[in-house]
């Protein structure tokens, strides 16, 4: 019987398109956390779910819940899920593929008159991205209970309104952030489930359609680093008096780099970056030594010992390079967010469903990982994307959504118990 039910991909074409279409200013994709974009967004899959005749339910954040009932309503519910918002001039596929896979799974199972043992829910997760409001996971951590109930009085990247006053304009309640309510039982899920696009260039390069994520990359971020030196004219100063912050800081992002290429070399997984570097412009010239640098380490690894060796490294190199080059490092404290494992058995399992199966980590952060922090049992598929995302290139093609959306629905139909 597997084999003979099929996600309905047609369903699958026509709400990417829709939701293109609803959602498309200039040449990108702009579905904003809690606003206008995102909202059109849960619009039209409310109105598939509507069609399907699920259950529609929303929670006091706004999060939707899109659910064919199964057998047993009192059981542990599967949930299928991603998000919906975007990026200013994001791509389509970002989040919504997640959502629209879920959809057309149940659509497959309805379609073939399939009553599930349990209940399974989609949800469409409010406001995962943190470019609008500078805090990632809102409508997931938010179901769990799991924010900072001061992050109610951030304003919006674009025209300054709080969290909180959005929350109200749009009609659901801050209050169980305010309290830190769970809205949302963990011990009522027996799994969560995600489909997302790649982020990145490592499908495309192994001609893969898709991959079963292995874990979600934890990050710990040197956010506010500074290198203080001494201006001095560039043509009058010899190198052994100088107090060059730019020399400093370049030979300590060296120095990490090659940090990076051992623990590559061992078989272990890390990424650094540093995706900011600046001197001050109201000071440096071109005719200047440069007497400050301020920049940002960013260190990701799916161990949490890895990163912490990692940082720990780059305080020992900065102490060093700081003596030699005369100057001083400040790396300041690390923002940190750890590593998500994500469930060994359901990992195997999709591996099992794959012609071709290949796992890999994934470095960019994912509603999952909020799942798997309150102990849900949850697993993602990455489907292949090109020119990566957060750009209104994303360019996955439905054949590979497909790869994966079957996938996903066969872990349904045959869930281990």
């Amino acid at each position: 019987m597997t084999g003979a039910i099929q996600p309905d991909l047609a369903m699958a074409a026509s709400l990417f398109d829709a939701l293109g279409r609803a959602t498309r200013q200039g040449r990108g994709i702009v579905r904003d956390s809690y606003g206008e974009g995102e909202q059109a967004a849960h619009d039209i899959v409310r109105a598939a779910a509507a069609g399907m005749a699920l259950e529609i339910t929303l929670d006091a954040i706004g999060n939707l819940f899109m659910t064919l009932p199964g057998k047993d309503r009192s059981a542990p519910r599967i949930i299928v899920g991603s998000h919906l918002d975007s990026v200013p001039q994001g791509g389509n596929y970002d989040g919504a593929a997640g959502v629209v896979a879920g959809l057309c799974a149940l659509s497959g199972l309805r379609r073939a008159g399939v009553v599930p043992d349990y209940d399974l829910s989609v949800m469409a997760i409010r406001a995962e991205e943190s470019a609008w409001f500078d805090v990632a996971y809102l409508g997931s951590g938010g179901a769990f209970g799991l924010l900072d109930p001061g992050c109610l009085a951030i304003a919006r990247s674009d025209n300054g309104v709080s969290l909180e006053a959005t929350l109200r304009e749009r009609g659901f309640d801050p209050q169980p952030i305010r309290a830190r309510r769970r809205l949302l039982d963990p011990g009522g899920l027996r799994a969560y489930l995600e489909l997302h696009i790649e982020q990145g260039p490592t499908l495309v390069a192994r001609g893969l359609p898709a991959a079963v994520v292995s874990g979600i990359r934890g990050c710990k971020r040197f956010r506010n680093a500074r290198c203080v030196g001494e201006y001095a004219h560039s043509g009058a100063v010899s190198r052994p008096h100088r107090h060059d912050a730019v020399a400093a800081t370049v030979a300590l992002l060296h120095h990490m780099e090659t940090v990076w290429l051992q623990h590559e070399e061992r078989g272990e997984d890390l990424v650094l970056t540093t995706g900011e570097l600046f001197t001050d412009p109201g000071m440096h010239g071109p005719s200047k030594v440069a007497g400050e640098t301020r920049f940002v380490l960013d260190i990701r690894a799916l161990s949490a010992a890895t990163m912490e060796s990692v940082a720990a490294e780059a305080r020992a190199a900065a102490a060093r390079i700081a003596d030699a080059y005369r100057v001083r490092f400040d790396l300041g404290a690390t923002s940190d967010s750890p590593p998500a494992v994500l469930d060994e058995r359901l990992r195997a399992r999709l591996m099992s469903l794959l012609d071709h199966p290949f796992q890999m980590a994934s470095g960019a952060g994912h509603d999952a990982a909020v799942f798997a922090k309150v102990g849900v049992p949850s697993a993602m598929i990455f489907v292949r994307n090109e020119h990566g995302s957060h750009n209104p290139d994303e360019g996955m093609a439905l054949e590979d959504f497909a790869v994966g959306a079957r996938a996903l629905l066969a872990l349904l139909l045959d869930f281990p118990l």
